[in-house]
């Protein structure tokens, strides 16, 4: 009986231990959040970028330009993004004073409707304070000011850029990462789920984001360019990414035109995203994920939580990384790998 127990105890023991590591790590990386966010974003463009510089290798270029075509593509994908930030926080910080008074009478509109339920003043007072002018200045105060921060990290990122194609070049060549030799079947794997889940994300959201966009544009919802940049990049956070797409453009739309036209909103956005990204989506990018829906909203939460507002962005890969290093090499490790929803365990 005492061998039959010993087994059990170190295991547990193992568990316990395995569990208070991570706890540590993750504590240590909530701590570091504001230098391995930018690094977390780094590597992703990297791992997006990556591919470029096999078929210039294999047309002769040396190694260097190799690289150095990584690395602009990679400054393109992130000046992209960074195009896109700078002007929906500018359209949507100098909209706010053309649309005060709408504001105004559309908060107090809330706060009577309330009342008039019997929910009670504060109840009215809470709802409509959402929408009022004052909130919503210093709600584009914190969005400028945000976008501040993104410049501050941006640089890093820029950096991070450089040195981590470099290190793949080197790596690569050693037939570590980034590579397709039969031991680095892990990595690769992961590497190539990542660029998968990224590109089939961006042609969607872009989709999502045109469709949007026109719609919004053609009932009479303003600054319909930001809402569409909304949607896109909400596009990349799964389950919850499209009710806070949605949520903006349909107050504005309740201020401009009333229930009847947030209604409208509300409906066609329905329709887009269901269509495209609960129908279709999934289809597409299922092989590439293998995440169960749990795990999948979990680390939504989780990793925004770790390491701020971007780790809802990174949160499939840096799962997919955790379960990469952690599960994939552990044999033992077979039904968590099943309960994460890997579909490559049989």
């Amino acid at each position: 009986m005492a061998d039959a127990a010993g087994p059990g105890l170190a295991h547990g023991t193992r568990m316990l231990v395995t569990l208070a590591a991570a706890i540590i790590v993750f504590a240590g990386i909530w701590f570091a959040r504001d230098l391995l966010a930018p690094a977390a974003l780094a590597a992703v463009v990297v791992i997006i970028a990556h591919p470029v510089r096999r078929p210039l290798e294999r047309r002769g270029w040396p190694s260097w330009l190799a690289t150095t075509s990584v690395i602009v593509v990679a400054y393109l994908i992130l000046a992209a993004l960074a195009v896109m930030l700078v002007v929906a926080s500018v359209q949507f910080v100098g909209m706010i004073p053309d649309y005060a008074d709408e504001l105004q009478a559309t908060a107090m509109g809330i706060a009577e409707w309330l009342e008039s339920l019997g929910l009670g003043d504060e109840a009215g007072d809470a709802a409509a304070s959402a929408i009022e002018p004052g909130n919503l200045v210093a709600i584009g105060t914190a969005i400028a000011d945000a976008v501040l921060g993104f410049a501050t990290a941006f640089f890093f990122v820029l950096a991070y850029v450089i040195f981590m194609a470099a290190d793949a070049s080197a790596l690569g060549r050693r037939g570590r990462v980034f590579g397709t030799v039969a031991g680095d079947a892990i990595g690769a794997h992961y590497f190539t789920s990542v660029r998968r889940y990224y590109v089939v994300n961006a042609t969607f959201g872009l989709i999502v984001a045109v469709l949007d966009g026109l719609v919004l544009w053609a009932i009479g919802v303003p600054i319909p360019i930001v809402w569409a940049i909304l949607a896109f990049v909400t596009n990349f956070i799964p389950n919850i990414g499209f009710v806070i797409g949605v949520i903006p453009p349909a107050v504005l739309a309740l201020v401009v035109g009333g229930w009847p036209l947030m209604l409208l909103v509300i409906a066609v956005y329905s329709v887009i995203n269901v269509v495209l990204q609960v129908l279709v989506q999934p289809k597409f990018v299922s092989d590439a994920v293998g995440l169960s829906l749990t795990l999948t909203f979990f680390s939504v939460v989780f990793w925004a939580f770790v390491i701020g507002p971007i780790g809802a962005i990174l949160c499939i890969p840096l799962t997919l990384l955790v379960r990469a290093l952690l599960l994939e090499p552990d044999t033992r490790a077979a039904s968590l790998r099943r309960l994460s929803g890997d579909p490559h365990v049989t």
